[in-house]
């Protein structure tokens, strides 16, 4: 079985950008895990919290305007609804 680091997020989207591009890839380059998961709510379930809350599509966007590599290392993003 693989070695894994999980983040689940219902707070403040700094912290999400955080574990996208600098914990998970730590953890990585460190042979500690062989894959992140990210676990954020969907825009639909985000619109229903408090502001300042991250959500899937919008960290998703942001991880494929970084480009292909970054963050380098694999990463398993999934966005959950009400």
């Amino acid at each position: 079985m693989g070695r894994n680091q999980k983040g689940y997020f219902f707070g403040k989207y700094s912290f999400v950008a955080y574990d996208l591009f600098v914990k998970h890839l730590a953890f990585y380059v460190g042979d500690k895990i062989d894959v992140g998961i990210e676990i954020l709510p969907m825009k639909s379930l985000q619109a229903q919290m408090s502001s300042g809350v991250a959500y899937y599509e919008g960290e998703l966007y942001n991880v494929i305007r970084q480009g292909r590599g970054v963050p380098a290392v694999p990463l398993v993003i999934l966005g959950i609804v009400p």
